[in-house]
């Protein structure tokens, strides 16, 4: 009697334990396959991501930065004075070239307009001077010459008065030089040499005008204060950027295509995508680049023998239209393929 009893519940338990078995299998692969879904990409759908141009605003000259006129999230225009650099050694080069630019043009003056009315006045006088001296020692000469021949006089005397006409006529010629050269001015060669040095000097003050006006940090384009990256009062170098400067307006979506959905990535081609950060609002998007190469694997082959590594083509999309409050780091979904 109780071996008729037994018999039936053993059976019961057993049939118990292998639906829990069952249940408990089926439970694991319900996890199992809600896990694989959740790690694995949507076929159907690619996710962009919103980004913009962006600049480090630096200076070409060394100096302390003295203020910073904008604030980080201002909007900001091309050509508007951000920041300014303070830099004694650019002033004070300013000052050299300055000088140095005043010398040579008054040195390249004086080569075009030749000497003074009063230099050459002064040139002609002593020119005149020597003339009248060479005269009276000729004159003086041919005398004692006569006497000589005559006998009257010792012919030491006629060779005292040669030698001094022949040194009057050589002063004579020199004067008469000089006064050429002052009526004549400089030579063509040394106007050239003076006009080039007035031009060399200019052309350092130019150097010296850019550098001081890198000491005025201003936008290179319109957009948005990012970051600032230095304080007023703090050392900052050549090239070192003190602002980063985004341009929000004009943004465009980067996605990843893999080879597989290259096909429809044309250039000019439009799509729609959906910005959840707005509401999950629809906007139209227009392919503006398209990578010329692949850039790394987004997908690899499990087996050597089986399949081939998927490569990533990086492809840019501009808005059709402007979209309200589209900002870098957002993300941008498109149904793929539309």
């Amino acid at each position: 009697m109780t071996a008729t009893e037994t018999q039936p519940a053993l059976e019961k338990r057993s049939l118990g334990r292998r639906w829990g078995a069952a249940l408990g299998a089926l439970a694991v692969m319900i996890v199992a396959f809600g896990l694989w879904l959740a790690w694995s990409p949507q076929e159907g759908q690619v996710q962009g991501i919103v980004d913009a141009r962006e600049y480090r605003v630096a200076s070409k000259v060394t100096g302390r930065l003295a203020e910073v006129l904008v604030d980080e999230g201002e909007a900001v225009v091309a050509g508007q004075l951000l920041a300014r650099i303070d830099s004694p050694e650019v002033d004070a080069k300013e000052r050299q070239v300055a000088a140095a630019v005043e010398a040579a043009e008054s040195q390249a003056d004086k080569a075009r307009t030749g000497a003074r009315p009063t230099d050459i006045a002064a040139a002609e006088a002593q020119w005149r001077r020597a003339a009248a001296a060479a005269d009276l020692a000729r004159v003086t000469f041919e005398r004692i010459n006569r006497l000589a021949n005559e006998g009257v006089i010792a012919g030491q005397k006629r060779d005292e008065a040669r030698t001094n006409m022949v040194a009057a006529q050589q002063t004579e010629r020199a004067a008469r030089s000089q006064y050429d050269t002052a009526r004549s001015g400089a030579r063509v060669e040394d106007r050239r040499a003076a006009v080039a040095q007035a031009d060399q000097a200019r052309g350092a003050a130019a150097e010296v005008a850019a550098a001081s006006a890198e000491t005025r940090i201003v936008a290179p384009a319109t957009g948005e204060v990012g970051r600032r990256l230095a304080q007023p009062g703090e050392i900052v170098g050549a090239g070192y950027p003190v602002l980063l400067l985004t341009e929000a307006q004009s943004p465009w979506v980067t996605v990843t295509l893999r080879e597989g959905q290259m096909q429809d990535a044309k250039m000019g081609a439009e799509f729609t995508g959906i910005v959840p950060a707005l509401g999950s609002k629809a906007s139209r998007f227009k392919v503006s680049f398209i990578a010329p190469a692949g850039d790394y694997a987004t997908w690899r082959a499990t087996r050597q023998s089986e399949g081939f590594d998927v490569k990533g083509f990086e492809v840019r999309l501009t808005p059709v239209k402007p979209v309200a409050g589209l900002r870098p780091g957002m993300s941008v979904l498109f149904d793929w393929p539309q």
